[in-house]
């Protein structure tokens, strides 16, 4: 991997899901590939040849398009053990957030180091408030997500609370700004995203589709975090698609 060239690569075909204010890649990352979400849980991508697809190669055509990727460690968030070397290479040049798994103060700031703009904690995976005050203490560049699923907020005990509101308020005491509600197999909350945003910058993530953009902008959200596997079901990697010029690269005080 190293020295390996960057750009050049032709964007992607973004049909429906043409950059707009808000939307934001969601790439699954497994022992080096591209994983895209099924019925049965996160399966390898392929091409229309059946073969697969180089990260790469993906993340330098979705950047032509999109200012800012999110990034799931799957190998992190599934074992704990992100894959920190691949993600360095990887995150060069490009704005990039790492939801890698993390379970401590310590991790995140591995995911940092690695190269991701801002590590994502989940309310599933972080050890607690303690956790989230010590990786506050040693780096503000964090996001935190509220995972939910068809019986409420899913978190570790150490949270003590049930109550996504709450832990979000929580999350905004220590001083994390950007928050991110992920509905997992669940339609999104728009009155519970509506009350999180108003608190601070807030971003839709799990569930959440394109065409929920209107909803996405009226609930008063940052943005919607989409897979994109929807990209690379439009025709492959669409070979077709004419360059653009230069990259659209989002600066630190508007991620």
């Amino acid at each position: 991997m190293a020295g390996r060239s960057r750009g050049g690569s032709r964007p992607l075909a973004a049909g429906a899901t043409s950059a707009g204010p808000g939307l934001v890649p969601c790439v699954l990352l497994k022992g080096g590939n591209i994983y895209v979400p099924s019925a049965d849980g996160p399966v390898p991508a392929r091409n229309a040849d059946g073969g697969s697809y180089d990260p790469f190669d993906v993340v330098d055509r979705l950047v032509e398009q999109y200012p800012l990727l999110y990034l799931a460690d799957l190998d992190g968030i599934e074992r704990g053990e992100p894959q920190l070397d691949f993600l360095q290479e990887l995150s060069r040049g490009v704005a990039m957030w790492v939801d890698g798994g993390v379970r401590t103060a310590d991790q995140a700031i591995d995911i940092l180091v690695a190269g991701a703009q801002r590590a994502v904690l989940s309310s599933a995976l972080l050890k607690g408030p303690r956790e989230l005050r010590r990786a506050w203490r040693l780096s503000p560049e964090l996001a935190f997500e509220l995972e939910l699923d068809s019986k409420g907020l899913v978190a570790r005990s150490e949270w003590e609370t049930s109550d996504p509101r709450a832990l979000a308020a929580t999350v905004r005491a220590v001083g994390l700004d950007h928050l991110v509600v992920s509905p997992r197999e669940i339609d999104p909350d728009w009155a519970l995203v509506g009350d999180v945003a108003a608190s601070g910058p807030t971003w839709v993530d799990g569930s959440f589709e394109v065409d929920q953009l209107p909803l996405l902008r009226s609930s008063g959200a940052r943005g919607g975090i989409f897979h994109v596997g929807r990209l690379l079901a439009t025709d492959g990697l669409s070979l077709r698609s004419e360059p653009t010029s230069g990259t659209n690269r989002l600066r630190d005080d508007e991620a």
